[in-house]
């Protein structure tokens, strides 16, 4: 009896908590909070958003008349004499940085001409990967936003009509998915590839939207029947009307959850298009392509399949959890963890009250 009466009490603290931090916030503002105290996501959002900036500021960008130089000495273009020395074992184009310091026995913090090293021919490798990471950030966000859109527009149109629009939509999209992404992949690298990356991320986006839509199906399936729908029918509101004013925000949550877990298995999905000769097309380079060209020398130099494998898992991992992030935001059964100095105040806030 006194172990149930103090679950309870227990029960009782961890609610009035929670409702003391929701207390008075509209529902995107909660949304925020909640993004804001996962520190895993903000972890992510930090190290993506500093990965984008040191990459696309690394190298010369020309966008139109507007050109940026790059704060990197080397283009992927240049060719420099071939270091010959300062590696042992008799290898050539080792890597020059040092992140020892000299205290600690090393040669102390410093990128020195080639942090990366060079290639067969002497290209320097961190243009390359840093050319390569610019690629493979642009493949994932185009990727993402086509599949988003045309997988946000099917499930919607198929879960709120219903009927013959929802199977003849749900079977092409099921033809769609029998047939497997990497196959669909290169035979669009195939054909596509050479086109430029925009156009190979544009084609495979346009295959990309299924899972998502399918998600979204369900949602628009279930919100449909809600009070709130049949509220905005009685009062005139047309379909278009109710699609994007009252229930596309309600699932806007799955939604953003889904494309950030699509963004991460597009850039996954050009490594192995990539790597199978069927993405990015030299001279242009990929992080794929990279590990793909110098997959052989992985046993006698390792740093040419070192450094783009480290950004692809850095990328892939940053937008998985911020993904993570934001499902926890939007799903409101998700309940912060209470500690202990949390229950501690709401006891003493709540004897305050009591002598009041």
């Amino acid at each position: 009896m006194f172990t149930k009466k103090k679950s309870s009490a227990e029960a009782g603290v961890e609610t009035s908590i929670l409702n003391k931090e929701t207390e008075g916030l509209s529902q995107g503002q909660i949304v925020r909070k909640r993004f804001l105290q996962h520190k895993g996501a903000m972890i992510a959002v930090f190290t993506l958003f500093s990965i984008v900036i040191f990459v696309f500021s690394a190298l010369k960008i020309k966008i139109g008349p507007w050109t940026y130089p790059g704060w990197w000495k080397y283009t992927i273009e240049d060719l420099p004499e071939l270091a010959l020395d300062g590696c042992s074992g008799g290898l050539v184009g080792c890597p020059t940085l040092s992140l020892r310091p000299t205290w600690l026995g090393g040669a102390g913090i410093q990128l020195g001409e080639h942090p990366f090293g060079q290639d067969d021919i002497g290209r320097d490798y961190f243009a390359l990967v840093m050319r390569g990471a610019q690629r493979s950030i642009m493949v994932t966000v185009i990727i993402g936003f086509i599949g988003g859109v045309i997988g946000t527009v099917v499930g919607a149109i198929a879960g709120f009509y219903r009927g013959a629009v929802d199977s003849i939509l749900m079977r092409f999209t099921d033809f769609i998915i029998t047939v497997p992404s990497i196959i669909i992949g290169s035979v669009i690298g195939y054909h596509f590839g050479n086109l430029g990356v925009s156009f190979l991320a544009l084609y495979l986006g346009l295959f990309a939207w299924t899972g998502l839509s399918r998600l979204v199906r369900g949602e628009f399936l279930t919100l449909r029947e809600r009070e709130f729908v049949d509220a905005a029918r009685v009062a005139g509101a047309t379909n278009r009307r109710i699609i994007f004013k009252h229930i596309l925000p309600n699932a806007v949550g799955i939604i953003i959850v889904s494309v950030t877990l699509l963004m991460s298995g597009a850039i996954l999905l050009e490594t192995a298009l990539s790597y199978l000769g069927f993405g990015v097309v030299a001279p242009d380079v990929s992080l794929g392509s990279l590990i793909s060209q110098y997959q052989e020398s992985f046993t006698t130099r390792p740093w040419l399949f070192w450094y783009p494998g480290i950004f692809i898992i850095a990328i892939a991992l940053c937008i998985n959890f911020i993904g993570d992030g934001l499902r926890d935001a939007f799903d409101p059964r998700q309940r912060r963890r209470i500690t202990r100095k949390d229950r501690q105040s709401a006891r003493v806030a709540k004897k305050a009250r009591a002598h009041a």
